[in-house]
């Protein structure tokens, strides 16, 4: 494992990147995942609650596969878990990032269900993906009212790199104000999605981006070296305390050329 840190352009506000390059996505989940259980255990060691937002997508699941192998000391009953994005489809949906998280990890550990907050389905109580982001905007605020930011975001980043349902030159990355909102017409099916903004992401102590592939080398250099959000959505993912990439060697491609 390298490390490297990098600046970004959006100011003093937050800090730099933290950059991880592991040799494959097996080292990569694992590091992951055991940065996964250090903030969660280290902010309820400090409180005595914590909570999460978690992602889908093939790195994000690995790493709930590793945390559930692993879970060190997290005291699972005061976890407070919401997601960053989910798939406006059936409950019962394969395409769910909820059903994944729970076939991954959540159904294996005891959390107290009242503290699992995921984003309603098609065939929940709400017939558009704009009233089921209201409603979950009212969760996520009321969530932050109790709790305060959000301990830890995991987020994975699409080759154009979109995270969560941020896609390149969208409403939805533009969005300034509200915390969640619904998207349409997503150029990665399923097309109809409800996704947290960048200011939600930005109520968050702790950033984890995981991204594995060579297929994503190019965004992660733009977003680590300052593109702007319209264009790479992942450059705006910063958190309040720490801002951290775990990337293999073929995601790393572009930078460490840059380094060379």
């Amino acid at each position: 494992m390298s490390d490297l840190d990098s600046s970004d352009d959006l100011g003093a506000e937050f800090p730099a990147n933290t950059i991880e390059i592991h040799d494959d996505p097996e080292l990569l989940a694992d590091a992951a995942a055991e940065r996964f259980v250090d903030v969660i255990v280290a902010a309820q060691a400090e409180r005595g609650q914590a909570s999460v937002s978690l992602t889908g997508g093939s790195d994000g699941i690995r790493l709930l596969e590793k945390v559930r192998q692993s879970p060190g000391d997290i005291d699972w009953a005061n976890l407070f878990v919401y997601w960053g994005d989910e798939r406006f489809v059936p409950v019962a949906d394969p395409d769910r990032n909820a059903l994944q998280a729970a076939e991954a990890l959540l159904a294996h550990v005891p959390l107290n269900p009242a503290h699992i907050f995921p984003i309603a389905p098609s065939d929940g109580p709400y017939s558009t993906p704009e009233e089921a982001a209201f409603a979950y905007a009212r969760v996520i605020h009321d969530q932050l009212d109790k709790r305060g930011d959000v301990d830890l975001t995991i987020l994975g980043m699409g080759p154009e790199g979109h995270i969560d349902s941020l896609f390149p030159h969208s409403p939805a990355v533009r969005e300034t104000t509200e915390y969640v909102v619904a998207v349409h017409d997503c150029p990665k099916p399923p097309p109809t999605r409800v996704t947290l903004t960048l200011p939600a992401v930005h109520r968050s102590k702790h950033v984890m981006l995981v991204v594995s592939g060579q297929g994503k080398a190019a965004a992660v250099a733009a977003a680590v070296n300052g593109a702007s959000p319209d264009d790479v959505p992942a450059a705006g993912a910063v958190g309040i305390e720490s801002t951290t990439w775990v990337i293999d060697e073929p995601a790393a491609s572009d930078l460490l050329l840059d380094d060379e």
